[in-house]
């Protein structure tokens, strides 16, 4: 029900739905999410008041579920879907999957995830791309050593470090990653923790590896973090 449209003669631009088309309004919520007004926002949902009042607000908001921004030119871009915030331990709300893709970004990170939700800071769980690690490795003298060992190397360690780093570069304070592990497998269907359209499954992942996740906090408090 948003209604933004990437159109010819200079109406088009690449990463967003477009500019909001005529008579519909759309502005950014405080919390991000992408609120639109206009003839094409429905009523409401037939007999059920509670349902429609949690969409559509008193002044005829409709909240469509989606983190997103607005450029100066009025383009709408959608970078995540509200329930997917993380909220932190001081209130801040994070979209997760920026980040991830900054992560992803680089050559040697395949997949991303980046956690947090009531924490004190962002941390990730990353799978490295061993195809290109694996070139990397042999260039320094590591080749043949499996997932596992090369997750484990300090070189690997100091290689993923420094494009974590490079993100937390473009990041505010409170969006950076500060703690990080690498794993040896790649989050799958077949394994649980991807959705048919290949998203990641977070519930799942918290689960899965709540140990993991538990640990890098832990070491944060002991160090201070």
């Amino acid at each position: 029900m948003l209604n933004a449209v990437n159109t010819g003669g200079g109406g088009v631009k690449m990463g967003t739905v477009g500019r909001p088309i005529p008579n519909v309004e759309v502005r950014i919520a405080e919390d991000g999410e992408i609120l639109s007004r206009g003839p094409n926002i429905m009523k409401g949902y037939w007999g059920m008041p509670k349902e429609t009042a949690e969409v559509i607000d008193a002044d005829g908001w409709f909240h469509t579920g989606d983190i997103g921004e607005i450029d100066a030119e009025g383009f709408v871009r959608i970078t995540d879907r509200k329930k997917e915030l993380i909220i932190n331990a001081n209130g801040k709300n994070v979209a997760p999957a920026p980040i991830e893709n900054s992560l992803k970004s680089s050559r040697y990170i395949g997949q991303a995830v980046v956690i947090g939700d009531r924490r004190k800071f962002l941390s990730a769980l990353l799978v490295p791309d061993f195809e290109a690690l694996k070139g990397w490795a042999e260039r320094q003298g590591l080749g043949g050593a499996s997932p596992r060992e090369l997750i484990a190397h300090s070189a690997v360690r100091d290689l993923i470090g420094a494009e974590v780093n490079a993100v937390n570069a473009k990041l505010a304070g409170f969006e950076k990653v500060s703690a990080w592990e690498l794993l040896p497998d790649e989050f799958t269907l077949e394994t649980g923790e991807l959705t048919p359209t290949q998203k990641v499954k977070r519930r799942v992942i918290n689960q899965k590896y709540g140990e993991i996740i538990d640990r890098l906090y832990a070491e944060a408090d002991q160090k201070g973090g």
